[in-house]
């Protein structure tokens, strides 16, 4: 679980996942939303795939990344479970 929150730490990486919602992207298309170089991208394409957050599909020349919703859920769900416990902590005070 640390692998996901050291990539969603990062606001790029955030918001890849939040263009992938939408479905599938080539990493060239990816890298063309965002301001920094394409190595630059490559590393946060890196830390995404670690992260199982996304996978990568290899297509001729070209790579197309999804949304790994498996992990995204799971990671999801661990931080409401966070809050949740944290909240009812706070309810017994």
């Amino acid at each position: 679980m640390s692998d996901v929150f050291k990539a969603l730490a990062h606001p790029v990486r955030r918001d890849v996942l939040r263009v992938l919602r939408d479905g599938p992207q080539s990493a060239g298309d990816l890298a063309a939303r965002f301001p920094v170089s394409k190595p630059t991208m490559s590393g946060h394409f890196t830390i995404l795939k670690e992260a199982g957050l996304v996978t990568a599909e290899r297509h001729g020349t070209t790579i197309v990344y999804r949304l790994n919703v498996t992990v995204a859920d799971e990671a999801l769900g661990w931080l409401l479970e966070l809050v949740g416990s944290g909240q009812r902590a706070d309810e017994e005070d």
